[in-house]
Parts: structure tokens; sequence; C-alpha cells
């Protein structure tokens, strides 16, 4: 069961920044309880305040994670790292990476292939990636727009720093979630590489 720090940090990761009212509502728990986990973890630095300016009365504090606090999230670099590949990309080319990110692709779209393939409906197809993406520490989430539009949201990126260096690895993973899916319409709409808070997909089907 999370603690409420875990669920704190939790709500920072996801929504990037929250005042201590945001905090409350969605916590259920009272100003002070609140006050109490926040002195804490900025005490650790887990966490630091930024202050908003409001036209009216008092300015108001919103809490963001510090590195360290966003460091406690899953970093899984598979066995791979930057430095690894910066080496093969100046001994054999680039395109010896890109070789390496599309034999990555291929394994990870037959894995997930059969998983997904035991659901029968868009969304439970859906719901089984975000599953699966959990697992690997994407902190992802599910959405259904309308019958044959959906969104995954990915809060947390195991390969981040993999990532910023070699946007191949994003572009695989879109390419792997039209295989899997069964659908050319997948677009990724924003991108933590690109400054961006989450990266986002929007998955349609033809109706």
């Amino acid at each position: 069961m999370k603690t409420t720090k875990d669920k704190i940090l939790d709500l920072l990761k996801k929504e990037v920044s929250l005042s201590v009212n945001d905090l409350i509502q969605e916590l259920g728990i009272t100003h002070m309880a609140v006050r109490k986990h926040l002195n804490v973890m900025e005490k650790d630095g887990l966490i630091h305040s930024v202050e908003f300016k409001q036209s009216k009365g008092r300015p108001l504090y919103r809490y963001a994670l510090t590195e360290k606090g966003d460091r406690l999230f899953p970093k899984n670099y598979e066995g791979i790292s930057v430095e690894f590949l910066q080496d093969i990309k100046e001994s054999f080319g680039e395109e010896s990476v890109d070789a390496l990110f599309k034999k990555r692709e291929q394994r990870l779209t037959s894995q997930y292939k059969e998983q997904v393939e035991k659901k029968c409906s868009k969304l439970e197809k859906i719901q089984e990636i975000e599953k699966i993406q959990n697992e690997k520490g994407y902190m992802a989430q599910a959405n259904q727009i309308d019958d044959n539009t959906f969104e995954l949201i990915e809060y947390n990126c195991p390969i981040m720093a993999i990532a910023n260096n070699f946007k191949t690895a994003c572009t695989c993973e879109t390419e792997m979630f039209k295989s899997v899916l069964g659908t050319e319409q997948v677009k990724r709409v924003s991108c933590r590489t690109e400054g961006n808070h989450h990266c986002k997909f929007l998955i349609q089907y033809e109706a």
C-alpha cells in the first residue's frame, strides 16, 4: 500500500506542480497533514516550492519534484548505456546504432504482441499496453476518447538519457505500438525529449 509520501511524489510526477490546496483535494487529508509531509520532503531535498504572484492577495506556492525526487522513479537502461551507444556510433556509424534500435523494436514487438493479441476489444488491447509499460516503469495511463480513439500517456521515461541522445529510440517505440495495436494511426503528440512534461500518444482506429 502506498504511503502519503509516495502518493504526493506520484501526483507531482504526473501533474508537474501542485499547490497545497490541490494536494488536499487529491489526497483527502487535512491542510496540516499535507504541510507536514511537504516540509519533511522539502527538507529531504525531494521537492521544492515555486512562488507564483497573484493579482490579489498573498503569493501562491506550488510544489514540484527536484532532480533528487525524480531519481526515485524507475530508470531502466535495459543493458545499454549512452556511452556504449556513442562508442558504436563513432566506430561504425549512426546506421549501426539505428540497426540496434530496430532490432530492439522487433524484439519488443514480438513480446508485446504475444500478450496484446490475447485481448479482444480495442480498449482491452490499449489497457494491456498500459499494463506492460507500467511493469517497465513508464507510469503509463490509457484513456478512451471515443469508440475508435485512445490516448496513452507515459509520465516517466526509464531510458530518458538514451532517448535524449538518440531520438531513434522514440521513433522505434511509436513504430512498435503501430505493429502491436494493428493501426498506422499512432501519433506521438508530445515527447519529453522535446521539452514536454510527458510522452503522449494518440491512437486511432478506422471506424
